[in-house]
């Protein structure tokens, strides 16, 4: 201590100094930090609206289509959400029983509001990514730190799988949106934040799981860190939190009870998303079936992920974070691993339903992206203490470059593949030669994809009729029976069958060949209306 009052006063002009360069670096980095998310989010905005207006005719037409007619529904028919309706079965109506409609709801309300585009679904989609992409980077920054929440946001920007799943007509963009802002909203009112974020990270994570169930298992963060209170003797904390939870859950699970019931209830009385669980094919089956680790893998290689996300989420898993010296950031830190965690759980539950329906692998790209980034960091540091070494930024660079050429590009062109094209067309044609009021029997290339329906605008059937336990990917063994189930659909008022020249069941039978019998009789008991290269349209009204 001195009492030189010049002294002091010059020591107080450094403290201050020292307090304001402080201050201009934080303001710095933190401006810094925004630039790069805002990039992220564009280089998202970029991969997820690059070719919106594709059609719905690419590897996921089947499950667009169905959503697209909901959309369709709600609009010209019905705007009572609780009751989700498609198209191709009949006159109607054809209730079933399905996840909550918030993506096929929104697409409703901008047909209402534009006109009908087949696009719009893939663009409420695209926003729904970019919300995951945001509440990724922001969860990512609170469990670990801001560079890995910007390695995080970039690795699910560029992940083939999320691209495409993103910029589809899925109830699974929201689910995954909605879950991952009411985590990240969960994880900050955890950290200390506003009592507010509690019952908003509620009801984000209630609206994310009721648009599709598996995001139930991003519930385990919530579970886990309600433990953590619980053993650090916040008693009070973790009761808000158990009976947020139970709300949670009592409104989830009244709304799949009716699901259950809507779709027992009416024609062709189907439940969605039922079947393919270990309770239903048995323990042995799955074991024997290895857990459809085979078709994981070849999903994983050819489709959603490709060598070079692999290796780095590989990376990413092996070599950890370093451990925390605070207990509340060890706590955070291991959230990706207990979401990781929860989601093997529901795969190995559900590997059947989910290896055969790709895009439930979306509860996956959270952690999946966190491990990558980290992976991409290590493998960009290589021992290094700072990120911002020319050798460090090229190796970063030379990182991304590998991923983009060996992945992200080649399989989203390979996903994006319009495979259902001539379905398509077939619709067109269908519509252009049917008249108001008709119902219309289509075969898309796809047996039992309903594409050239919806694009025909009308309603109808596929063939072979399809719902609830009936199989409708594969065409019946003879030719009187297939006969008999079209003269049952004209009893019910078909007035048009189209079929693509290509269409193709499950076992690889063409329908041309494979029921050749049935184009005879139709050539002698209807009127060609098109026989075209790649279709063929019968009007099958009794004169």
């Amino acid at each position: 201590m001195t009492d030189d009052p010049e002294l002091t006063r010059v020591e107080g002009q450094q403290c201050q100094q020292q307090t304001t360069g402080r201050d201009m670096a934080a303001r710095y980095y933190l401006s810094l930090d925004t630039a790069i998310l805002l990039g992220i989010l564009f280089i998202a905005i970029v991969f997820r609206f690059h070719k919106i207006t594709l059609p719905l005719v690419d590897g996921f037409s089947w499950r667009e289509i169905s959503t697209a007619m909901m959309a369709d529904n709600f609009q010209q028919r019905s705007w009572n959400i609780f009751f989700p309706e498609v198209s191709w079965t009949g006159p109607g109506p054809s209730y079933q029983g399905r996840e909550f409609q918030i993506v096929s709801y929104l697409t409703a309300l901008l047909y209402q509001l534009f006109g009908w585009h087949d696009w719009f679904g893939r663009a409420v989609a695209a926003f729904f990514g970019l919300v995951t992409v945001f509440s990724l980077h922001r969860l990512t920054a609170l469990c670990w730190d801001e560079m890995h929440a910007h390695a995080a946001a970039l690795a699910y920007a560029l992940m083939p799988a999320a691209i495409m799943i993103d910029s589809s007509f899925l109830p699974d963009p929201a689910m995954l949106a909605l879950v991952t802002l009411g985590v990240w909203l969960f994880v900050k009112y955890w950290a200390g934040g506003s009592r507010w974020l509690l019952p908003l990270a509620t009801l984000s994570f209630s609206l994310g799981v009721l648009s599709k169930l598996p995001g139930i298992a991003a519930g385990a963060v919530i579970f886990y860190l309600m433990v953590c209170w619980i053993l650090e003797k916040k008693r009070k904390q973790a009761s808000w939190v158990f009976l947020s939870g139970l709300s949670s859950l009592a409104v989830i699970g009244a709304y799949y009870i009716w699901a259950i019931y809507l779709g027992r209830s009416y024609p062709p009385f189907h439940v969605a998303g039922t079947g393919g669980y270990i309770w239903d094919d048995g323990f042995w089956t799955y074991v024997r079936d290895r857990f459809y680790f085979k078709s994981l893998w070849n999903t994983s290689v050819l489709w959603f992920y490709g060598y070079p996300f692999l290796v780095l989420l590989a990376v990413g898993l092996w070599i950890p974070l370093s451990r925390a010296e605070d207990p509340k950031q060890r706590s955070l830190s291991a959230i990706p691993y207990v979401w990781l965690t929860a989601a093997i759980i529901l795969y190995l539950a559900a590997a059947g339903e989910i290896t055969s329906n790709v895009w439930n692998f979306h509860i996956f790209h959270v952690p999946i992206a966190m491990f990558c980034g980290h992976g991409a960091l290590l493998l960009a540091r290589l021992g290094s203490k700072t990120v911002l070494t020319p050798a460090v930024v090229l190796r970063s660079i030379f990182i991304v470059a590998i991923a983009l050429a060996w992945s992200t590009l080649p399989l989203v062109r390979t996903m994006k593949k319009p495979i259902a094209m001539n379905g398509k067309l077939l619709g067109e044609e269908l519509a252009r030669l049917a008249q108001p009021g008709d119902l219309v029997v289509a075969i898309a290339p796809e047996v039992g994809d309903p594409v050239a329906i919806y694009y025909s605008r009308a309603r109808g059937w596929v063939f072979p009729p399809g719902g609830g336990d009936a199989e409708w990917s594969k065409f019946v063994a003879d030719d009187a029976t297939a006969i008999a189930q079209l003269e049952e659909l004209r009893a019910q008022g078909a007035d048009l069958f189209g079929v693509a020249k290509n269409a193709t069941d499950k076992e690889g039978r063409l329908f041309v060949e494979h029921h050749d019998g049935v184009v005879d009789y139709l050539d002698r008991n209807a009127t060609k209306l098109a026989d075209l290269n790649n279709l063929l349209i019968y009007r099958i009204t009794r004169p």
